[in-house]
C-alpha cells in the first residue's frame, strides 16, 4: 500500500535541484519538489505549502485543513494499531 503523508514545506534547501525541507508532525526532512513546481508556482512560492509526501517527493499540494484532518486520522490509526498489538500480545494461545 502506498501512503502520502501531509507535511508543510518550511524552506527551500537547494533551488537548482528542487529540494525543500518539509515538516511532518515535527519531523523535518528533505524532499524533492519537482512534481509541484512550474512557471506559475516556482520553488520559492512553495514555502508554507502543505503537500502530500511519498518516498521523498512532494506529490501534490493540498490545503491546510485537509492536511490537518489527514494527520489526525493517521494519528488515530496509529493508536488503533498500538491497541491491536497490545491485544495480540495478551491473547491466550489457541
Amino acid at each position: 500500500m502506498c501512503l502520502g503523508i501531509p507535511g508543510q514545506i518550511v524552506e527551500i534547501v537547494d533551488h537548482e535541484n528542487l529540494l525543500a525541507r518539509v515538516d511532518v508532525s515535527g519531523v523535518r526532512r528533505e524532499i524533492n519538489i519537482a512534481c509541484i513546481v512550474d512557471d506559475a508556482h516556482p520553488p520559492e512560492a512553495c514555502v508554507g505549502d502543505w503537500v502530500l509526501v511519498h518516498v521523498g517527493f512532494a506529490m501534490s499540494r493540498i490545503d491546510e485543513a485537509e492536511a490537518r484532518k489527514t494527520l489526525a486520522l493517521l494519528d488515530q490509526l496509529g493508536e488503533v494499531e498500538a491497541e491491536l498489538a497490545t491485544m495480540r500480545a495478551s491473547e491466550a494461545p489457541a
